[in-house]
């Protein structure tokens, strides 16, 4: 019998795991069409999210204890809502552990977090042909802000 999905912070232990999903994850994105120089590996996982300025937290979703998804979240303000947020920087379950309840799972955690945070709002970005995630998102509550575009430039070029 299976043991009950289980979610907890990231570990630095957990760098290997992340970077395997992380590269799976890019595999998925490439087949939609993401052309993005993805970069994210397990010692991105490592530099980045530890030390004494880590550049976001995460959450490890685990089924008999292997790592089968993951969520990294950050923290910002929204001055028109003069709210505090958490940005959703990264979500990921492997497609044989969908169905488990874990997407769903890592981002009620996500949302507690966030509450104790006093972060009023989860935000996040969804790669346009990915009706996948955009379907899970929705059945979740979420909606998009169709007022809104990102932008981005280099820091070098300013």
């Amino acid at each position: 019998m299976a043991k009950a999905l289980h979610i907890r912070a990231s570990r630095i232990e957990d760098a290997e795991a992340v970077g395997r999903m992380a590269g799976a994850f890019a595999v998925y994105l490439r087949a939609l069409g993401d052309m993005t120089d993805f970069r994210f590996d397990a010692e991105a996982f490592r530099r980045d999210g530890f030390g004494p300025n880590p550049a976001f937290s995460g959450l490890i979703a685990e089924q008999d204890g292997r790592p089968i998804g993951y969520l990294h979240y950050h923290f910002g303000y929204d001055a028109d809502a003069a709210a505090r947020m958490m940005f959703i920087a990264d979500l990921w379950v492997e497609p044989e552990a969908r169905g488990l309840g874990a997407g769903r799972a890592l981002m009620a955690e996500a949302a507690r977090i966030g509450r104790e945070k006093q972060a009023g709002l989860l935000f996040w970005a969804v790669y346009k042909p990915n009706k996948l995630a955009a379907a899970f998102y929705e059945r979740l509550g979420a909606h998009y802000l169709r007022d809104l575009d990102f932008m981005i430039i280099d820091t070098a070029a300013l």
